[in-house]
């Protein structure tokens, strides 16, 4: 009687232990639980790195030359892009200018107007009498200065077209690799079945 009692006894202690034991295992359960969800979300909100867009280089530099240089950190290639331009610039303001005179002479002394001789350039007359030059020196004088016009305005539009283009290919360059894990190896190499030598190329890439 006292046996079978003390065996119920100890029965329902190890029910009780197993039942604690289980009840407190759920609590540690649920903290791993939520270390791993915190470390899950710090992983998430981690931000992106930003590479070099090449886009955007040659947008502004089509916007104001020397600022997709600027966007790609050549820094030192700005003075030569506006240096380029400014002197396109100057040339096409020079000829445009002696255009409009030689053009203007041309008119008065092709209608033989003396009475506006004083408004020729002291350049387009004769240094010993003073006078205008003669109709055809001027036409041609004018023809030249318009056609070197032209050309510098062209030469301006290619100076701005280069600035785009230098921005754009750089940009790409950014992110190629020229480190010096770039190597190419040669070595000996044997064919056992032909028993003939040769040389073997291997490109390493990065």
């Amino acid at each position: 009687m006292f046996f079978f009692c003390g065996c119920g006894l100890w029965s329902f202690a190890q029910d009780s232990s197993v039942t604690r034991t289980v009840t407190d295992t759920v609590p540690v359960t649920a903290t791993v639980i939520a270390a791993d969800t915190t470390a899950t979300q710090i992983k998430l909100d981690t931000p992106r790195i930003r590479r070099h867009d090449p886009r955007i280089a040659t947008r502004r530099s089509l916007i104001l030359p020397g600022w997709g240089q600027a966007y790609n950190r050549e820094y030192w290639k700005i003075p030569i892009v506006w240096g380029a331009l400014g002197a396109c610039a100057g040339i096409w303001v020079y000829n445009n200018n002696w255009y409009h005179r030689t053009r203007d002479a041309f008119v008065i002394v092709q209608a033989k107007d003396s009475a506006n001789f004083n408004k020729i350039h002291p350049k387009l007359k004769y240094r010993d009498t003073g006078m205008p030059l003669d109709a055809n020196s001027l036409q041609n004088y004018r023809n030249i200065f318009r056609r070197d016009r032209d050309y510098s305005l062209l030469y301006f539009i290619g100076a701005w077209a280069l600035n785009v283009a230098d921005a754009t290919v750089f940009a790409h360059l950014k992110e190629f690799d020229v480190s010096d894990d770039l190597s190419v190896k040669v070595t000996p190499n044997l064919n056992p079945i032909a028993r003939t030598g040769g040389l073997t190329l291997r490109l390493n890439i990065r």
